[in-house]
């Protein structure tokens, strides 16, 4: 039994349906950076795929949304969503690392997260973008992304873009680090003897 509990997969999905969104999630935290995703958002699938690729985490969304008004609660749901598979993946946090800090440069652009999942929601944001939007998707968005999910997961999460000229890259650099920053943070590190606090509880 001892070792059938150690195996236990790490994964969560989660259905959300409001008159705003219609949201389907499942995440996998020791996945292959598998990702398939359905949603109006066309920047947010290719943030989600790197995010997913550099994390080596599985993903899967469905998400229709009412995106004749703007991409917000599409974006901020789906933030939602994954902070909550997150929280529930991880159960009660035994054996991980627990802290991450990575840096990721995308070409002119370098993107730094740090990550504690501390179960004490918190979330900073140090990001200047030359231009308001990347097509049709708008920067601002980002942020309210990060800060939903965040929250739902219950994890420290501070995000800075040291510098960039090129928004996408910036954009770009930041889900590629998040990805990095939680696959460090979520891995099991065989020295941890339960609980990585000397509270004995996250």
């Amino acid at each position: 039994m001892a070792e059938q509990d150690q195996v236990r997969t790490r994964s969560a999905s989660v259905a959300r349906r409001t008159n705003e969104t219609d949201i389907k999630l499942s995440f996998e935290v020791d996945g292959t950076g598998v990702s398939e995703l359905q949603t109006d958002v066309p920047f947010l699938n290719h943030m989600l795929d790197l995010f997913t690729k550099h994390g080596h985490f599985n993903l899967k969304v469905d998400a229709k949304g009412d995106i004749e008004i703007d991409d917000h609660h599409t974006v901020e749901d789906i933030g939602i969503c994954l902070g909550q598979t997150l929280r529930e993946a991880l159960g009660d946090k035994r054996g991980i690392k627990r802290y991450a800090s990575v840096f990721v440069p995308m070409d002119e652009a370098l993107a730094q997260v740090v990550i504690d999942i501390s179960n004490r929601p918190h979330f900073e944001y140090r990001a200047e973008y030359p231009t308001a939007n990347v097509g049709s998707f708008e920067t601002q968005l980002v942020k309210e992304f990060l800060w939903k999910f965040a929250l739902e997961a219950r994890i420290t999460l501070h995000v800075i873009v040291h510098y960039g000229e090129n928004t996408h890259h910036m954009i770009e650099g930041v889900f590629k680090a998040l990805g990095r920053a939680l696959d460090e943070a979520t891995s099991i590190d065989p020295r941890v003897q339960g609980v990585p606090s000397t509270k004995g509880v996250l």
